[in-house]
């Protein structure tokens, strides 16, 4: 059992690192005696009060969330990955580092997001291209490394958003976007990326 900075005693289905903060009012490692996995929570790892994180997930170093966010079991996430307020991010998913999940994202389950990837407030990922129409798999987008997706876009399931790609806002992209290009529009239109978005996401 570790104890946290500021006094908080983690339940037993939570493994957390040197210098973890939990706000009283979180729940860390919900149902992980019924999923047989424990929460694991790197070095200064700051899960504010509302948060809701499962049993079964793993998130690297530097982990911080907002207010209300939920991570559901089986996710893996990277080092220095904010999930910010109202955030929901469904299990059976995998991020990578430096990755910045603004207010109101949601990312569902089957989804793989990579390093150094911005998604604006708002930003909507789906799995499910008929929903409740039929029996389909549930197949997230992949949003590749440096991809930023601005606020209140909409990607569709099995998307691929290719590495360094930008996806303007209220954007709703149906099909892959190419790396080094802008998806704009509704159904998103691939352009070249212009000059002034050509550059890595400065994601600290």
């Amino acid at each position: 059992m570790s104890r946290t900075d500021n006094g908080v005693e983690p339940s037993t289905g939570v493994v957390c690192g040197p210098d973890c903060s939990i706000d009283p009012h979180a729940v860390v490692g919900y149902a992980a005696d019924q999923l047989g996995e424990p929460t694991v929570l790197g070095e200064g790892a700051t899960v504010r009060g509302g948060t809701i994180i499962y049993g079964a997930v793993r998130a690297g170093s530097g982990f911080t969330t907002g207010h209300g966010a939920l991570v559901r079991e089986d996710t893996s996430l990277g080092d220095d990955v904010l999930v910010g307020t109202d955030v929901v991010v469904d299990g059976s998913t995998t991020i990578g580092s430096a990755v910045s999940l603004q207010t109101g994202a949601y990312v569902p389950a089957e989804t793989t997001i990579g390093s150094q990837v911005f998604l604006g407030p708002g930003a909507v990922l789906t799995n499910d291209r008929y929903p409740i129409r039929g029996d389909t798999d549930l197949v997230g987008p992949t949003v590749e490394d440096g991809v930023s997706v601005g606020a209140n876009a909409t990607v569709l399931p099995g998307v691929t958003v290719g590495e360094g790609s930008f996806v303007a806002a209220g954007a709703v992209v149906t099909e892959d976007v190419p790396p080094g290009s802008l998806a704009v529009g509704v159904p998103a239109r691939v352009e070249p990326l212009p000059e002034r978005l050509d550059r890595p996401n400065d994601i600290a």
